[in-house]
């Protein structure tokens, strides 16, 4: 799957477009479902050894759509600014191509923990037992990156 950007002039390098993945708040997963219906949302997520990780209750839409097809996409927005009197944004982002699968065992905790650090940093202790107490109730998936693009309007 080869797709040019038609904004060239916006293209950013990879390590520009994985650094947007390192620092991104949140990103949105898309899916298609058996049928072909799209199906975006967006969800937490880690960024470690060039991966991206992400946990979601044990059944629902998603996982129905990636288990019918797991090549999914998904999208980090960095910084923005709108800028109303050029009728324009300043902006950053970076999408990601690849396969999800499900994580079990230490691959799955491993990845709970990077979440837990990366949005609970000052929670460890009771977000490990929290961890514990959930970790039979949750999924978590990895998306291995396939192809990596990344555009901004500075």
């Amino acid at each position: 799957m080869e797709h040019k950007i038609r904004r060239t002039d916006r293209a950013i390098s990879e390590n520009e477009a994985r650094a947007i993945l390192q620092q991104g708040e949140y990103g949105v997963l898309s899916t298609a479902s058996a049928d072909g219906q799209p199906y975006g949302l967006p969800l937490n997520y880690c960024y470690v050894n060039d991966a991206l990780y992400f946990h979601c209750a044990a059944g629902g839409h998603k996982i129905e759509n990636i288990k019918a097809n797991n090549r999914v996409s998904f999208t980090v927005v960095g910084k923005t600014q709108v800028l109303p009197d050029k009728f324009t944004s300043k902006y950053d982002s970076a999408i990601v191509f690849g396969r999800a699968t499900e994580m079990l065992g230490a691959e799955k905790q491993k990845a709970l923990i990077e979440v837990l650090k990366k949005y609970s940093p000052g929670h460890m202790e009771s977000g490990m037992k929290t961890i514990e107490n959930y970790e039979d109730k949750v999924r978590v998936y990895k998306i291995s990156i396939e192809a990596l693009t990344g555009k901004a309007n500075k």
